[in-house]
């Protein structure tokens, strides 16, 4: 398995110049397993001057490793400008136009096809269109997308639709495969069958067809004549101190006041802004004629919260909790706050993950035991309680397709135009806390 180390770098934490010091980045991108730094969400302040990044991307290019990238929108000045600071690739090109002008920057392309931007087609297409006939600088990305979207497959889903939509056959293979290792300077132990590489072999029923009919991984058969081998192996979690999620503390009545009437406008899955609300605040219950919710963050160790709105969230939903977030701490969203205490309640006792709850009962869970961010289900089972988990939120109300992420982005603070963060409600535009964290007993 192979990492990257983020320079991110935006994100508002109390802390935050203690945990993305130089030292542990360096010790980090020293590390074997780590083939890259970025993604670089935090260019700007690379153009403005900040030495530490500059410092930090110096580095990877001294240890010979990639810089990746997070340009969306960027001009071909601001290309060119990070292609000479020392990024190497990028993959937030939304149009053909952007990925032929990152191509002709000198950058390698990463061709994104994710459950919130699905892209790979029009790509595709309009590259083809605008005369690349060679794919050799181009490679997929699913960039981290949810179990669900995977349902049809991963990489061999990603080979179709370039086959189907012009790339040149070999080309599409490569973009899934040997580009990849040789991009990351591994083609001496990847991307391709030849002697000294990692034996992982996909044998097909047609060239025309990615899905393999059979799989053999480092001599062993993990599918073979299209029946899955059973694999007894499990991990021993434990011996990783990954472990259920244990809160030491509970809400309490005071906790589920709210006063303020700033909060989080929802544009679409990971796109924000912020608004003023003219709601009453003061009952237990909020109206299902409107798409405002209450919504909570609260530290994972208990020492604070923040209490705002979330508007385009949902319409008709009682009370959602999640372990799972941008920072590890504990979002609580609903209508009713009965619902939002029984929804966080059920979390708290099943190590972490993710509950809906309604008139006084749990509708739907996603336990995930380890740490509260992850699930031990096979990727099949975890699909299908993915899945029902969003039917059920488009049912209240939920307008977009990846929930997960809007969890995972509310924190965001490099992407506009407000996050909650540690630090509290931000305004990422005007660099401004508009409502402050309240500190509680456990």
């Amino acid at each position: 398995m192979y990492w990257w180390c983020r320079f991110d770098g935006q994100t508002e934490l109390p802390n935050n110049h203690d945990i993305f010091n130089t030292e542990d980045v360096i010790s980090w991108l020293q590390h074997e397993s780590v083939l890259q730094g970025g993604e670089l969400t935090a260019w700007p302040k690379l153009l403005n001057g900040d030495n530490q990044m500059l410092s930090w991307v110096q580095e990877t290019k001294r240890l010979n490793k990639k810089v990746e990238g997070h340009f969306p929108g960027a001009s071909e000045r601001t290309l060119a400008k990070l292609k000479l600071l020392g990024t190497d690739c990028d993959h937030e090109a939304m149009t053909g136009q952007e990925a032929l002008t990152r191509l002709m920057q000198g950058y390698t392309v990463s061709l994104r096809h994710s459950s919130i931007r699905p892209d790979l087609e029009i790509l595709v297409k309009e590259l083809i269109e605008l005369g690349v006939q060679k794919f050799d600088r181009f490679f997929f990305t699913t960039d981290g997308s949810h179990p669900f979207f995977y349902e049809n497959g991963m990489t061999d889903e990603l080979i179709k639709i370039a086959i189907y939509h012009g790339t040149p056959l070999i080309d599409a293979y490569n973009m899934a495969s040997y580009n990849i290792a040789r991009y990351y300077n591994m083609e001496h132990l990847h991307g391709s069958i030849a002697t000294g590489r990692i034996a992982n072999i996909n044998i097909l029923e047609s060239k025309n067809n990615p899905t393999p009919i059979s799989v053999l991984a480092k001599g062993k058969w993990i599918k073979q004549d299209g029946k899955d081998k059973n694999d007894s192996s499990s991990i021993d979690w434990d011996k990783y101190q990954i472990s259920p999620l244990n809160l030491k503390w509970t809400l309490q009545e005071d906790d589920l006041s709210f006063s303020t009437s700033n909060g989080i406008n929802l544009l679409n899955n990971v796109i924000t802004k912020p608004y003023e609300s003219s709601i009453d605040l003061s009952s237990d219950e909020l109206s299902f004629e409107h798409d405002e919710c209450f919504l909570m963050m609260v530290a994972r160790d208990g020492s604070w919260r923040i209490n705002t709105l979330v508007k385009g969230f949902a319409q008709h939903l009682g009370g959602f909790a999640s372990s799972y977030s941008g920072t590890g701490d504990i979002l609580i969203i609903g209508k009713r706050k009965i619902d939002m205490l029984i929804a966080f309640e059920r979390m708290q006792a099943i190590g972490g993950g993710m509950v809906l709850a309604e008139e006084n009962h749990i509708l739907h869970e996603i336990p995930l035991p380890l740490t509260g961010i992850m699930s031990d289900l096979d990727i099949g089972f975890l699909i299908k309680d993915e899945k029902k988990m969003i039917e059920l939120l488009k049912e209240r109300g939920f307008k977009y397709n990846d929930p997960a992420f809007t969890l995972l982005f509310f924190s965001a603070t490099h992407l506009p135009f407000i996050g909650l963060t540690p630090s509290g409600l931000y305004d990422v535009k005007n660099s401004k806390v508009l409502v402050f964290p309240t500190k509680r007993e456990n």
